[in-house]
């Protein structure tokens, strides 16, 4: 659920007071533990862990007006989130795992987003370790790294020539009818 708040302050206001607990405490060990050219502020209706605009002017490629994300917090409906941008990557995903394993503790986590219920189900030293080890610079030159490859996935393909090829014009075809369902 994105909040409409404005201030992080005014995001915590809005919460339960038990889920306002938990997420005091988890906003407690990112901020004990991040890299000072990171900001905090709310974004995406959550709040955010960024790289500034002053030290990263382009700012997210999807949304250039948005600073660089780098962390997210976030009370869904159902559980609380926290987003990790730092282990999208498939290598730092399964260290991170591995880490989180060896706490005795269960992992619910999808590409980046680690999902929780209460403070309890956090590994909280496997977050703060997780989020020191990123500084930001780090960060945006892997950033621009993974935008670089991205390109080079998605880049046309060539000629013999090296001219970029042209679309293939394939005839268009009637849409299939489909059969009533009963």
């Amino acid at each position: 659920m994105q909040s409409k708040a404005t201030t992080v302050a005014d995001y915590l206001a809005e919460l339960p007071a038990d889920r306002r607990a938990v997420m005091e405490a988890v906003r407690a060990v990112i901020l004990a533990n991040l890299d000072k050219d990171f900001e905090e502020g709310m974004q995406y209706g959550m709040i955010g862990y960024h790289v500034p605009h002053r030290a990263y002017p382009a700012g997210y490629h999807c949304d250039p007006k948005q600073p660089l994300p780098f962390a997210g917090l976030a009370s869904q409906k159902h559980y609380m989130s926290l987003y990790l941008m730092s282990v999208y990557a498939a290598e730092q995903q399964r260290s991170f795992a591995k880490e989180w394993a060896k706490t005795g503790k269960k992992l619910n986590m999808g590409k980046c987003c680690v999902r929780f219920h209460k403070l309890e189900d956090l590994a909280l030293d496997v977050i703060g370790r997780t989020i020191r080890r990123v500084r930001a610079e780090r960060y945006i030159e892997t950033y621009e790294s993974a935008l670089g490859a991205r390109s080079k996935r998605v880049a046309k393909p060539k000629t013999r020539s090296g001219k970029t090829a042209k679309p293939s014009r394939r005839a268009k075809t009637a849409p299939r009818k489909r059969k009533p369902s009963n």
